[in-house]
C-alpha cells in the first residue's frame, strides 16, 4: 500500500476501490448498531436545518411588512415566531450533540475493547517485533478517528447537505434565475477541494505514523526513567524528542497549509458570486421593480449557505485523514494469530511433570538459528538449571516450552504429549512463569497477586503473601492490599513472586505444577 502508487494516474480507480472498501467497513461495522440513535440524531439535525432555512425565508416578510408596511401585528407574530424557531434550533442542537456524543464514545469503547482482546490473541512475536508503546500511541489516534468518521459522516450528510437544500428552495421559490447564477461556481470549489486529496492522504500517514513515535518515546523514556538517568542520557533523549517532535509539527503544519490553500480561491469564488447576486439583484428592484423583501430574503438564504456549501466541499480532504487511521487500524485488526490451536488439539495431562526437548531447532524471523539441535530431559520433581553464556538460548528455550513460539524442528513433550498438539491455554495453565522483567499490572496489590489464581480468596492472597514473607511490607503501605502499584512500583519484585508462591510452585525458576 505504497504512498506513492496513490499518486500515479493508473492507480487511481485501485485507490478508490479500497477507500470504498473501508468506508463500507466503518458503516457495516457501526451504522446498523447505532441505526436507531442515528434516526434520532437525523430528527435533530433536520429541525436544525428547517429553522436556519426558515430565518431566511422569514426576512422577506420582516422586509416587507414590518420595514415597508409598517404592520405592527405583523412585528409582533414574526418575533413569536423567530423566538420559538430559535428555541427549536437550540434544543435541536443540545440533542443531536448529546446523541452523536454518546455514540462517539461508544465507538471508541468497542474499538479499544475489539483492538486489545485481538492483540491478546496474537502471538508473542508480533509485541516481540512491534514496540508496544508505538501501538498504543497509533491505536489511540486511529480510534479517536473512527469516531470523528462517524460523526462526520452523519453531521455533515444530515446538517449541512439538508441545511443547504433547504436554503436552495428557499432561493428558488425567491428567484430562480439567481439562484443558477450562484451555484455556478460550486463545480469549480469542488473541483478546488479534489485537488489536494491525495497530497492530504500522504502526509495524513506520515503526521500519524510520527505522533505515535512521539508518544511511543514518551512511555518509553517514563518507563526507563531510572536507566537514563544512571547513563546521564538526559540531554541525548531530549534532543531524539525535540527531533521527532519537530518533525510532527512539520507533517502537522503542511496539513494546515494544504487545507489553508483551499480557502482563498473558494473565499473569491464565493464572494464574486455573492457580489454577482446582490448587483444583480439590486438592478432588478432598481430597475425592473422586482419585490424587495424576497430580494433580501434570496441573499440571507445565499449568504448562509455558503458555510454548508463550503463544509460539504471540503468535506473529502478532512475525510480523507480520517480514512488513512481506519486503514491503519484495520492493518492490525486483520493481522491473524500466528499461532492458533490445531482443530483436534488435546488439553494437556499431567501425570509426572516431566518435560524433554527433542533435536529442538528455533531462530527468530528466519535469522541465525538460537537454538540449535538441543536435547534436555528435566525429571520430575527435580529442579534442571540451564548454564550458559549470555545470549545462549537459555530464556528462549523457556519461551519456546510455553509455545510462545513455534519450533523450526524438533518437538518439545510433557509427560508423552507433544506441545504442538495441545492447546496453549492447558499448557500455560499449568506452567509458573517468572519472567527476567517483572510486570506489573493496573489496579491494587491484592489484584496483581490474584492474577496467578483469579478465583482465590482473600484468605489465600494473604497466606501467599506470607509465604512470600511480603505481608507486614503490603500492610505497611497506605492502603494495605487496596494500594494501587502505579503509585508504589517498588513492590513489583513482591507482587510477582507472590504469584507463583499463589500457586505453591518455586520462585526460582520454571517448573510444573503437579
Amino acid at each position: 500500500m505504497a504512498d506513492a502508487s496513490l499518486e500515479k494516474t493508473p492507480k487511481k480507480p485501485l485507490a478508490n476501490e479500497e477507500n470504498n472498501a473501508i468506508v463500507k467497513r466503518v458503516l457495516s461495522e457501526n451504522w446498523k448498531l447505532y441505526r436507531k440513535q442515528y434516526f434520532i440524531a437525523f430528527l435533530f439535525l433536520g429541525a436544525v436545518a428547517a429553522s436556519t432555512a426558515f430565518v431566511a425565508y422569514i426576512v422577506k416578510n420582516i422586509t416587507n411588512d414590518v420595514f415597508v408596511k409598517q404592520e405592527l401585528d405583523a412585528a409582533f407574530y414574526i418575533a413569536i415566531a423567530i423566538f420559538l424557531v430559535f428555541t427549536i434550533r437550540g434544543l435541536a442542537t443540545y440533542g443531536y450533540m448529546t446523541v452523536l456524543g454518546q455514540i462517539g464514545n461508544n465507538i471508541v469503547a468497542r474499538y479499544q475493547r475489539r483492538i486489545f482482546d485481538h492483540l491478546l490473541s496474537l502471538g508473542v512475536q508480533f509485541h516481540k517485533s512491534n514496540r508496544s508503546s508505538y501501538i498504543v500511541g497509533q491505536i489511540n489516534q486511529n480510534i479517536i478517528a473512527m469516531r470523528t468518521m462517524m460523526n462526520d459522516i452523519v453531521i455533515v450528510f444530515a446538517r449541512d447537505l439538508f441545511t443547504l437544500i433547504a436554503l436552495i428552495i428557499v432561493m428558488l421559490i425567491q428567484d430562480w434565475h439567481m439562484t443558477v447564477v450562484s451555484l455556478s461556481v460550486m463545480p469549480i470549489i469542488i473541483y478546488i477541494m479534489s485537488r489536494y486529496v491525495r497530497r492530504i492522504r500522504k502526509v495524513a500517514k506520515q503526521e500519524v505514523d510520527l505522533n505515535a513515535r512521539v508518544t511511543s518515546s514518551l512511555i518509553e523514556n517514563s518507563q526507563g526513567m531510572e536507566i537514563v538517568k544512571a547513563f546521564t542520557m538526559e540531554d541525548q533523549m531530549a534532543d531524539k524528542m525535540r527531533h521527532l517532535t519537530e518533525q510532527a509539527e512539520i507533517r502537522s503544519n503542511k496539513i494546515v497549509k494544504l487545507n489553508a490553500k483551499t480557502k482563498p480561491p473558494t473565499e473569491i469564488l464565493a464572494g464574486f458570486a455573492i457580489a454577482g447576486v446582490v448587483a444583480y439583484g439590486g438592478y432588478r428592484v432598481a430597475e425592473l421593480g422586482h419585490d424587495a423583501g424576497g430580494m433580501f430574503s434570496f441573499l440571507t438564504a445565499a449568504m448562509l449557505a455558503y458555510e454548508p456549501a463550503r463544509k460539504l466541499a471540503s468535506f473529502r480532504v478532512s475525510f480523507e485523514r480520517s480514512l488513512v487511521n481506519a486503514r491503519m487500524l484495520y492493518e492490525i485488526i486483520d493481522t491473524p494469530p500466528r499461532q492458533s490451536d490445531k482443530p483436534d488439539a488435546k488439553e494437556l495431562k499431567i501425570s509426572k511433570g516431566e518435560i524433554e526437548f527433542i533435536l529442538t531447532r528455533f531462530s527468530y524471523q528466519n535469522n541465525e538459528p538460537i537454538v540449535r539441535d538441543v536435547t534436555i530431559k528435566a525429571q520430575s520433581g527435580k529442579t534442571t538449571a540451564l548454564v550458559g553464556p549470555s545470549g545462549g538460548g537459555k530464556s528462549t528455550l523457556i519461551l519456546l516450552a510455553q509455545r510462545f513460539f513455534d519450533l523450526n524442528s524438533g518437538k518439545i513433550i510433557i509427560d508423552g504429549q507433544n506441545i504442538a498438539d495441545i492447546t496453549a491455554k492447558s499448557l500455560r495453565q499449568n506452567i509458573a512463569y517468572v519472567s527476567q522483567q517483572p510486570i506489573l499490572f493496573e489496579g491494587s496489590i491484592l489484584e496483581n497477586i490474584r492474577y496467578g489464581r483469579p478465583h482465590a480468596t482473600d484468605d489465600e492472597v494473604i497466606a501467599a503473601a506470607n509465604l512470600a514473607q511480603a505481608h507486614q511490607f503490603i500492610l505497611d503501605q497506605p492502603a494495605g492490599y487496596d494500594t494501587l502499584v502505579e503509585k508504589w512500583a517498588v513492590i513489583f519484585l513482591v507482587a510477582n513472586v507472590n504469584v507463583c508462591q499463589l500457586l505453591g510452585l518455586s520462585c526460582a525458576m520454571l517448573q510444573y505444577y503437579y
